[in-house]
């Protein structure tokens, strides 16, 4: 009986419960659904907002129903804006009541507890900014990317803990506490899986390096995701390059150390087998080609172990020379043809005709001070022109002899149209103002130095100014030169340069003064032209009773009126550091328009540059020139060739070579002479340190003899050997954080007893 009881009263416990919840759902309804129209939009809470700007974000007006997806629109537009920590939405009778909590104004944003960062750079990167609304994920997202810049700086032990401070009306102080932990270098590089190549050589081939004392200078010892990539991309190059055609990078694992000090980084790799190559061939379809006269644009051997970066290389040298044929759209193809059993690979250069493809446009990224115009007057291409690889890579080298940019990196990207390309140019920026001190040492004049004030891009218009000045005990000079390499936007350069020189050479002192007019030309790709005018005076005066009857002649003041042409055909890989290709400069000059001087010379300076590998290159330049008087002249005692210092013959001091007065040989140097020739070869290589320490070595043989002296009324008591000097020697060049560094140590080979020497030099500039 109990038991029916109990049932009896659950069962109408339910009932009941049923016809509540039936009576509230009802009443819900009736309230969102019922169809009532809203009478008006009350808006609650807000300070700065106009209640007219929030009902316009809500998108309900009066006369609309209540109607709950409406409601729920409107809320999630308010929300939406980030103008709002909190919105709440009820009916009051027939009225839509908003009641809203704004968002604080921002009133200040500091960062606290940055050394290594500064805070330009820091508001730079993140996207809140003062008088802007505060969210917390705005805050939030700044977070991380103050985290990621530290990153990208090698401190992964970073934190940042942002801290609001409010202040009245509704507004607040944003601080960002910084504690940005020692940089989290490189502990360890292991490698698995290598067989062929030791762990050691594998390291030397990517840019991360494990954490050394003496890379107290460099960062490649830090960690970065970015050079991580690159590592990957440089292993498959060095295996490819080594045969190795089926080689892998699996993984590429960054490890943290508890302590967060330190990465662990280990790469997987899977090398394969090793390939040689078996036929090469080359085969075409173009009209008119014959691909045998292709043959010696391909590096690539039967016999020879597989090598991609010679293959690469192949393809362009191919790519280039028919394309210099005329063929404008090209495409050329390496087709391999692989028999795993014999490990051998069979490689055809298949040549076909390209699609026909034009610039669309040219994106131009990472200048802050260059102007676009500046590198855009480099291009060999413009938007419209059919597109060409040759011209594209002459480009690339034409912005990096600019000398502006740390790396110029173009690339290309399609377009929405397929026939067209969009050419895209990021640079890195460097310093291309030079404060440089130089110093050095010679038997004859003592130690010397040098001050340099250079821009190279003055105001971002690729204009150079210089200053110089030079003082010694025997020696001083001041000069300030301008040029504009594209004078009033047009393909012609133009500059000035006035100077002041003391000179003291022992038997005299002399004093020159003027200013010279320049003006320069393309004439085709790879030769320019430049035309000069020069005019000086030159006084001699305090000539010694020793000095012998060829400087004492000319005591007193000659004015030069000089006009020069200078043609240049260069094909280097880089004016800058070259390792490829040679040069070729003739200057001629003619005195005797103006003045009282008259002479005509001619000078031919030639160098070729040659790799012997990667990192070494062999070098040899010469340079051969004759100076002739005109018209009853004579050759006056500046005028002639001088030799000897390290711009010509490193070993011997200026001046120290050369024909001399036979009554002041035992005590001055040369004083010129009308025939010129000298040389050097030279072999530059690494020296086993790190390479981003970019310090190099050289080995270096000059040579050199200067004869000949056409003096006043013929006289003859000139002492001239025409005997050829030689000297052999090494140095070192290592481009410091503080700036360029040279030290030359040369030793005379072959001499006289009467030639000065000069066995030690060096410079150091630095830049800003």
């Amino acid at each position: 009986m109990g038991f029916l009881r109990l049932a009896g009263f659950c069962l109408l416990f339910v009932l009941c419960l049923g016809v509540v919840q039936g009576g509230v759902n009802s009443a819900a309804a009736q309230t969102i659904t019922s169809g009532d129209p809203i009478q008006q939009v009350v808006v609650q809470g807000n300070q700065r907002i106009e209640a007219d700007t929030i009902r316009s974000y809500m998108e309900i007006n009066p006369g609309d129903l209540f109607e709950a997806t409406k409601i729920d629109t409107a809320l999630k537009n308010l929300f939406a804006t980030g103008l709002f920590a909190d919105v709440n939405l009820r009916r009051d009778g027939n009225n839509l009541v908003v009641s809203v909590v704004e968002n604080p104004i921002i009133n200040k944003l500091a960062f606290e507890g940055n050394d290594r960062i500064t805070d330009d750079q820091l508001n730079n990167e993140v996207q809140l900014k003062p008088r802007q609304v505060y969210t917390q994920t705005k805050v939030q997202a700044d977070v991380k990317r103050i985290l990621d810049l530290y990153r990208r700086s090698g401190r992964f032990a970073a934190t940042v803990d942002p801290k609001v401070i409010k202040l009245d009306q509704n507004r607040v102080n944003l601080v960002f506490e910084i504690k940005e932990g020692s940089v989290t270098a490189v502990e360890r590089i292991d490698f698995v899986g290598n067989k062929v190549f030791s762990d050691g050589s594998l390291r030397d081939q990517i840019a991360t390096k494990e954490s050394a004392w003496w890379r107290f200078l460099s960062t490649t010892d830090n960690y970065d995701p970015d050079r991580l990539t690159v590592d990957k991309e440089d292993l498959r190059k060095f295996y490819l390059s080594q045969g190795y055609a089926d080689f892998r990078v699996l993984s590429a694992v960054a490890e943290l150390s508890p302590d967060q000090e330190a990465f662990f980084i280990t790469f997987t790799v899977e090398e394969g087998e090793r390939y040689k190559l078996g036929k090469v061939d080359i085969k075409t379809t173009l009209k008119d080609l014959d691909p045998q006269a292709l043959r010696n644009d391909i590096t690539t051997r039967e016999g020879d172990w597989y090598d991609a970066s010679k293959v690469d290389d192949s393809v362009q040298a191919i790519s280039d020379h028919v394309g210099s044929l005329g063929y404008a759209f090209v495409d050329v193809r390496p087709r391999i043809d692989r028999d795993p059993k014999k490990h051998i690979l069979n490689l055809t250069y298949d040549v076909q005709e390209g699609p026909k493809v034009y610039v669309e446009r040219i994106d131009i990224s990472g200048n802050v001070r260059t102007e676009d115009k500046v590198i855009r007057r480099e291009f060999r291409l413009a938007e419209g022109d059919a597109f060409s690889t040759a011209k594209l890579q002459r480009t690339e080298q034409r912005l990096k002899n600019l000398g502006f940019f740390e790396t110029v990196d173009i690339t290309t990207v399609p377009s929405t149209s397929p026939d067209k390309t969009i050419i895209k140019v990021k640079v890195k920026e460097q310093s291309t103002g030079e404060l440089t001190f130089g110093a050095g040492y010679s038997t004859d004049v003592g130690p010397l130095g040098n001050v340099g004030l250079r821009e190279r891009n003055l105001l971002g218009k690729g204009q150079d100014i210089r200053a110089d000045i030079t003082i010694s005990g025997k020696r001083s000079a001041g000069s300030i030169s301008f040029t504009d390499p594209y004078f009033m936007d047009k393909d012609i350069s133009a500059g000035f340069d006035l100077f002041f020189r003391r000179l003291d050479p022992g038997p005299n002192l002399e004093d020159q003064a003027g200013f010279a007019l320049r003006m320069g030309y393309d004439i085709s790709e790879y030769l320019r032209n430049t035309l000069s005018y020069q005019f000086r005076g030159d006084r001699i005066y305090h000539v010694s009773k020793h000095a012998g009857d060829v400087i004492s002649d000319e005591i007193g003041w000659n004015y030069y009126s000089i006009i020069g042409s200078t043609l240049t055909y260069d094909r280097r890989d880089s004016i800058i550091d070259p390792r490829d290709g040679y040069f070729v400069t003739m200057d001629t000059h003619v005195a005797g328009l103006g003045g009282n001087i008259k002479y005509a010379s001619g000078e031919l300076q030639s160098g070729y540059y040659f790799p012997l590998t990667k990192n070494v290159t062999l070098s040899t330049t010469n340079d051969v020139g004759y100076i002739q008087p005109l018209f009853g002249d004579y050759l006056h005692y500046p005028d002639g060739f001088f030799l000897g210092g390290p711009g010509s013959l490193r070993g011997f001091a200026a001046h120290g070579v050369g024909p001399r007065d036979e009554h002041s040989r035992t005590k001055y140097g040369s004083i010129g002479g009308q025939f010129i020739f000298d040389g050097t070869v030279q072999a530059a290589f690494p020296l086993g340190l790190p390479e981003e320490y970019q310090i190099r070595g050289r080995v270096f043989g000059d040579y050199g003899l200067l004869t000949g002296y056409d003096a006043k009324n013929g006289k003859r008591d000139i002492m001239d050997d025409g005997a050829i000097r030689a000297s052999a020697g090494f140095g070192i060049t290592w481009v410091s954080p503080f700036g360029p560094l040279a030290i030359d140590l040369a030793y005379p080979v072959i001499r006289k007893q009467e030639d000065k020497t000069q066995y030690f030099s060096f410079s150091f500039g630095t830049n800003f």
